[in-house]
């Protein structure tokens, strides 16, 4: 009977990870209208969009040539991949219309979200290793809303957290016997980790556990001196293999550097092709680590108190299971503080903790050990902790750790779900698609207009998902960001002042709860467009509004259109 129980909760546990699953895909194409963070755009789709298509966008400046910051090979190997191929489909008349708002959008994100299943895969494979249930442990994975909207997002901590899963798999590999496998995989993870690092140089936080535990089963399983020495090279060859390839690509794309340049003259020799490429080196990561090791730099991007990670995003991201993972740390850092003086005393040899316990003690230390680092810097968010997720659902779902809470779980799930994958700044996308269908609409393409795009109060608009090309000059965006009255109206009040062609039209898109600003402002205003839902947290609505009949409108983003009898 016990049996029977089991086989039928393993039935149900499957059925409910594939609608799961298949609510991950079926989302991502809807599309998921909240935003996030302005890196989801500004890391990788909008630059690829810029140079493989050729559109009109706003280029953030750690991919300047003057101040590269980011690694331009991930950017290619996914965006930049994904827009080839619809420019290409596009190229060739197999589809007519490949690019628009939509398919910028949808495409890289899709990518994204069929990589994330690399964290189910992992998680099957890994579950037996470290004595958790696959089952459960995947539920708890694709039933998690980081998994939902942050990992179909195309943020670097999506990468980092696909990478972090891989290097887990690498590092937990056990024999048919149940025993602990000669570690052979030295090679994939130098390339991993060096590949991580050039991703997100915070990648070695994450990296340090895995790293550790493989070297110590190394130096567990091997007798011989010549053979752990032979492991240890080929982790270091493959790592540094990796590196040139990532300082040799970022190089040529930071610096335009080609091979007819650098041949120009018959003159030019070996050995001097060599030192020009020296003096043009762009190493990314270092420029990164250089840049955010700064305080003042950081505290540009906010600064916020050290415990933050810990008391804050953890609970944000994972809710009830991070509060579990602390009580369940403080229990068996006590327990092992204790055994480790007793090993002192009683024991010479080094106490093992990682080779012998594979279990929740090794999986706790994944866990908090990158958080205590990430925690050293003053500049934390939320997204930050996304790779987190696969030690602790792994740590949730072993046998003995029974998962209560469960209704907790699937309201806090359904509560980040909705409001990081449909309200949170909502309303910017859905608006972007509007405007571009305006901007290319039949009307639009027989009489060429001029359109002025100002956003105010909103997260910083993707200008590639308006779909304009390098070389059209029609459209001009403006980003005010969050100013204040006295400078928004100044820039309206001069738009309006230069309002004097025919085919001029312009919009200002502000979200509902700033709305009476822009009235203040001496214009009037034409067509008005409400969309709905927006939530802007940087201009929240008061509630005492949101319990009135306004509570549409404070929920919205407007675009408004300037009379010209303003």
């Amino acid at each position: 009977a016990v049996r029977r129980e089991g086989a039928g909760s393993a039935m149900v546990a499957r059925v409910l990870w594939a609608l799961l699953a298949a609510l991950r895909a079926g989302w991502c194409l809807l599309p998921q209208s909240g935003y996030l963070h302005p890196d989801e755009f500004f890391q990788a789709p909008e630059v690829m969009a810029g140079d493989i298509l050729n559109l009109q966008v706003y280029y953030p400046w750690e991919f300047l040539s003057s101040s590269p910051c980011r690694t331009v090979v991930f950017p290619l190997m996914t965006s930049g991949v994904v827009y080839w191929v619809i420019k290409s489909l596009q190229q060739l008349d197999i589809c007519s219309s490949c690019i628009n708002s939509y398919t910028l959008l949808v495409s890289p994100r899709l990518l994204f979200t069929i990589f994330s299943f690399i964290l189910d895969y992992s998680v099957y494979r890994l579950a037996p290793f470290w004595g958790a249930d696959p089952w459960k442990a995947l539920v708890l994975l694709a039933g998690s809303y980081v998994t939902l909207v942050f990992y179909t997002r195309t943020f670097t901590n999506t990468l980092e957290g696909l990478l972090f899963a891989l290097l887990m798999v690498l590092v937990s590999s056990r024999k048919s016997s149940g025993s602990s496998a000669e570690p052979t995989s030295s090679s994939l993870i130098g390339v991993i980790t060096t590949a991580g690092f050039f991703n997100r140089p915070t990648f070695l936080a994450f990296a340090l556990m895995p790293v550790l535990y493989w070297a110590s089963l190394i130096v567990e399983s091997q007798k011989s001196i010549k053979t752990l020495i032979n492991h240890f090279l080929k982790l270091i060859l493959c790592a540094c293999f990796t590196a040139i390839v990532f300082i040799t690509a970022d190089t040529f794309y930071f610096t335009s550097v080609s091979l007819d340049n650098l041949y120009s003259t018959n003159k030019s020799s070996l050995i001097d092709v060599i030192a020009q490429l020296h003096e043009k080196m762009v190493v990314t990561p270092f420029n990164f680590l250089s840049y955010n090791l700064n305080p003042h730099n950081l505290a540009l991007h906010g600064s916020h108190p050290r415990v933050t990670h810990f008391t804050v995003n953890g609970v944000m991201l994972f809710g009830i299971l991070h509060i579990l993972a602390i009580g369940a740390g403080l229990k068996m850092l006590k327990k092992y503080v204790h055994q480790l003086m007793l090993v002192r005393w009683c024991y010479r040899g080094p106490p093992g903790l990682l080779v012998h316990s594979e279990g929740s003690p090794t999986l706790l230390l994944f866990y908090f050990v990158p958080l205590a680092f990430l925690s050293l810097f003053s500049h934390q968010e939320p997204r930050f902790l996304i790779p987190l997720i696969l030690p602790l659902v792994l740590f949730s779902a072993s046998p003995n750790r029974a998962v209560k809470w469960k209704l907790l779980l699937v309201l806090f799930n359904l509560l980040g779900a909705l409001l990081f994958g449909c309200l949170h700044q909502g309303g910017l996308i859905p608006c972007l698609f509007h405007l571009e269908q305006l901007i290319h609409s039949p009307a639009s393409s027989s009489h060429p207009r001029h359109y002025t795009l100002l956003f105010a109060h909103t997260y910083m608009p993707p200008r590639s998902l308006l779909n304009i090309k390098k070389t059209d000059m029609h459209v001009e965006v403006i980003d005010m960001a969050g100013s204040g009255e006295e400078t928004l109206c100044r820039t309206v009040e001069q738009r309006a002042s230069n309002f004097t062609c025919s085919d001029c039209h312009i919009f200002i898109v502000i979200p509902g709860t700033v709305r009476a600003t822009i009235t203040r402002c001496g214009v009037s205003f034409g067509n008005e467009t409400l969309i709905f839902p927006h939530l802007s947290m940087e201009d929240p609505p008061q509630i005492p509004v949101l319990s009135s009949g306004n509570w549409r409108s404070q929920l919205g983003l407007y675009i408004l259109e300037l009379k010209r009898d303003h």
